[in-house]
């Protein structure tokens, strides 16, 4: 529905609620017909290729504005850029209303792909934009099964494509609407239906796009994604006389693309923060490297190295026969003064173990804590980028904090003379602990402004320390008298160092 969430996000405050019927309207040679509708409009049976007029006899007070695909593809090439930064290398517009990612090498830095498919989906909702997302083994297959199948999100497993596809409808061919319609008239109802026909037959009478769009959508034949590449994009390539194998020889061309990139950054005063690494095979193939940066930058050795660790994830296959390097994010980096001796001891940097470990497990697994405003201890604290700048903030001093606070609080069992008095002794996990000294409680009172339920809603914490010395963060949920403060059972929130 990307034309019509396109007009309510530009809309915004203006834009008719969603239970409101909203269809766009442009021309058909002489016809002024429906292009696009949105789900109110569709549940009332409206769809793209009605009549105006008919439509607007069909749903008394339809809203109708007027179609602009110039506006609409514009966008989609935007929206296609910020996946280009912040999800895979392999970035394309797939026209009218969808974008093909090769997300091959890039989808363990997301949490793998169901994870990425995930993100990506509630990411887009969250901006307005209903999406579906399909992964399959080729861009055919994904293209039909988003379209035809994905509720919101379905990931094929690798060798399932051509099975799936298979009961799929031939408008999933990305073909013109007149060759389903002819195929129809013979017999075909579905893809599987012309997997096992003789291909001259068809070619003859339809031309050689029926037969590869349908190799395309069973996985059997190649589809290249050619990479969008926006003009200010800072990028450098070499290609090569004999295609190249060997692990030395790539990592030599690697280094004099980065000292290239690196000489235009320079130029232009930018620093990279991420670099792409394309690597073009004599089969078709594109194989990808993304490497992430902490803080902007251009030193070609740091960069050559990064890059060059990548180097075994790397199949040349036969050969590569083209390398790019693009700098796909990039930031202004003014020149910096050389440190000396005179200077005394500099600060350490910490940005080169970082990015070698973030291109390693992922950039969300290296942050670090942050405080946040809030007396509830689980929303006291947030992550914040490894070398992020200080926030200015700090956690209050005058009670002390766990080193390790449990993701959410774990119930425990637990004897204690209400409503002040702490545990003789809990059981938490399976195991008994004797209370040996305790000291509290400390209270908490809940965030009424944001939940209704926390209205009344109370805590008491008590640190506590057992017979082995062991010590554990613990509370009441409720004041001990009050049943509307809270249940008043005993959790476990965390555990001293």
């Amino acid at each position: 529905m990307w034309p019509t969430d396109r007009l309510r996000r530009k809309t915004g405050d203006g834009a008719p609620p969603a239970e409101t019927p909203l269809v766009l309207a442009g021309r058909d040679r002489s016809r002024r017909v429906v292009t696009a509708a949105n789900a109110a409009a569709q549940a009332l049976g409206l769809h793209p290729g009605i009549e105006i007029g008919r439509a607007q006899a069909l749903v008394p007070g339809l809203r109708v504005e007027p179609a602009d695909p110039g506006a609409d593809a514009a966008s989609l090439e935007r929206l296609a850029l910020w996946m280009l930064q912040r999800i895979a290398p392999i970035v394309a517009v797939d026209p009218p209303d969808g974008i093909v990612i090769d997300a091959t090498g890039a989808a363990h830095l997301h949490g793998g792909e169901p994870a990425l498919a995930q993100a990506l989906v509630a990411r887009l909702r969250l901006s307005g934009v209903t999406a579906r997302v399909a992964i399959a083994d080729s861009w055919g297959a994904a293209h039909a099964l988003a379209r035809h199948v994905a509720d919101p999100v379905l990931v094929a497993a690798p060798g399932t494509a051509a099975a799936r596809v298979a009961g799929l409808p031939l408008e999933a061919l990305r073909l013109p609407p007149a060759v389903p319609a002819a195929l129809r008239d013979l017999g075909f109802a579905r893809i599987g239906d012309l997997a096992s026909q003789p291909r001259a037959p068809l070619t003859r009478r339809f031309g050689p796009q029926l037969c590869r769009r349908l190799d395309q959508a069973l996985a059997r034949a190649p589809e290249p994604i050619e990479p969008l590449r926006p003009p200010e994009m800072v990028e450098a390539r070499r290609s090569f006389a004999e295609p190249i194998a060997a692990a030395e020889t790539i990592a030599r061309h690697i280094t004099l693309l980065v000292q290239s990139l690196c000489a235009t950054l320079g130029e232009r005063g930018l620093g990279a923060r991420r670099l792409d690494l394309l690597c073009h095979r004599i089969d078709n193939r594109i194989l990808c490297t993304r490497v992430g940066l902490a803080r902007p930058l251009r030193d070609p050795a740091r960069l050559a190295r990064l890059l060059c660790d990548r180097i075994e994830t790397i199949d040349p296959g036969l050969g590569i026969e083209t390398m790019a390097l693009a700098a796909t994010l990039a930031e202004p980096l003014a020149p910096q003064q050389a440190a000396s001796d005179l200077a005394g001891v500099a600060e350490p940097d910490l940005s080169g173990l970082i990015d070698t470990l973030a291109n390693r497990v992922g950039a969300g697994a290296i942050y670090r804590l942050a405080p946040v405003a809030s007396d509830v201890p689980e929303r006291s604290v947030r992550r914040i980028p490894a070398l992020a700048a200080d926030t200015g903030a700090g956690w209050p001093g005058h009670w002390p904090r766990p080193a390790r606070l449990l993701p959410r609080p774990e119930p425990i069992e637990t004897m204690a003379l209400l409503p002040d008095h702490p545990p003789r002794w809990i059981s938490w996990r399976g195991v008994r602990h004797s209370v040996r000294r305790a000291d509290g409680p400390e209270r908490v009172f809940g965030e009424w402004w944001k939940r209704d339920a926390e209205l009344a809603a109370v805590r008491d914490y008590f640190r506590i320390e057992d017979d082995s010395g062991a010590r554990f963060w613990i509370f009441r949920a409720g004041d001990g008298e009050d049943a509307a403060t809270g249940s008043h059972r005993w959790f476990m929130h965390g555990v001293f160092g």
